[in-house]
């Protein structure tokens, strides 16, 4: 009896000594937590968000040519390309390309169908909001905006 109650203490005594280890362990170690507001995070490049115009890299506002393919391959018919025939110009001209992204399944058909690879996946993660209204993306006025 007296021996099976000594026991009890030591193998008692033993889990406390373990636990403690493990909690100086803890202590010690590198602080792998983020404060996430506060600090910001890298993200893969791969990261797929909503979508954005690529600006033109030899000048001249945007290198998308309005033929509407992304909006014809779009699945979910997020997409809106609107389009203007301005006098004394050969082709259309890009009026506006509106997302709501409130619809999008980020499958990627719109980025790959891009003749022109005018259109990418942009790294903006933090869009959260109350209202899906913020979520309805004019892609041409942020363009223009970044600029």
């Amino acid at each position: 009896m007296i021996k099976d109650y000594f026991k009890e203490i030591f193998i008692g005594g033993k889990s406390l000594l373990v636990g403690l280890g493990v909690t100086f362990k803890a202590a010690i170690s590198p602080i792998v937590t983020v404060q996430y507001p506060r600090e910001k995070i890298d993200v893969t490049p791969n990261i797929r968000c909503h979508i954005d115009l690529v600006p033109n890299p030899h000048g001249g506002d945007i290198q998308c040519i309005a033929c509407g393919m992304c909006e014809r391959a779009c699945p979910s018919g997020c997409i809106e390309v609107i389009t203007q025939k301005k006098e004394g110009e050969k082709g259309k001209t890009l009026s506006a390309f509106k997302l709501d992204f409130t619809k999008c399944s980020l499958c990627g058909i719109c980025v790959e169908s891009c003749p022109k690879d005018a259109i990418y996946f942009s790294n903006e993660y933090e869009l959260a909001s109350f209202s899906k209204d913020d979520f309805h993306f004019d892609l041409l006025q942020r363009l223009k905006e970044r600029k």
